[in-house]
């Protein structure tokens, strides 16, 4: 069976995360949802309220993950999805997560970010040359990670498939399976 790795933490957001567990679902294929350790996480919704310059974040569902990074085969995963929220702003931090996000792009596996996802490619020195979108007040990350921010709602470039907010994850699901399949 076809495996997408899926790292998660505390205040990933619900929509970022949930959305596109479903759908790997809906493809037949395994989400291996993993954190810096097996075990809940309580997600977030982030949305920001009109005339707010930042997102409000409350509480929202939780996920189970069953699996921790330090344990992970990524050999044994076809694609990587990261998601959004404020998780990334720690998860970046953990070297377990970094050595397989490296992996994914050596291999040119197909690699999906949305939101503040990008925030862990960056720490990870593989956006060098790449074009990728994420929300604005993350390109940033994009650019000191050497890569080119551009603001569209999915930005494909090779094996990595990016998206600004939930608001554009469909495309950038469809895009993500599109590259899983032709792989």
């Amino acid at each position: 069976m076809t495996k997408i790795l899926m790292p998660i933490g505390d205040a990933a957001e619900v929509i970022d995360t949930y959305y596109p567990y479903l759908r790997v679902q809906e493809e037949g294929w395994e989400p291996v949802v993993a954190g810096p350790e097996a075990r809940r996480y309580a997600l977030v919704l982030h949305e920001r309220p009109p005339g707010w310059d930042i997102t409000e974040e409350r509480p929202g569902y939780h996920l189970d993950a069953t699996v921790a990074f330090r344990d992970v085969d990524p050999a044994a995963c076809a694609g990587l999805f990261l998601t959004g929220g404020r998780a990334p702003e720690y998860l970046r931090y953990d070297a377990d997560l970094l050595r397989l996000v490296r992996h994914f792009f050596e291999a040119r596996k197909p690699v999906a970010v949305v939101c503040h996802g990008i925030e862990i490619p960056s720490a990870a020195g593989v956006l060098r040359g790449r074009r990728a979108t994420t929300v604005a007040k993350c390109r940033l990350d994009v650019e000191q990670g050497g890569g080119r921010y551009v603001d569209q709602a999915c930005v494909v470039d090779g094996p990595l498939v990016s998206a600004r907010t939930w608001h554009d994850i469909a495309p950038l699901m469809r895009e993500f399976v599109r590259l899983v399949r032709a792989r």
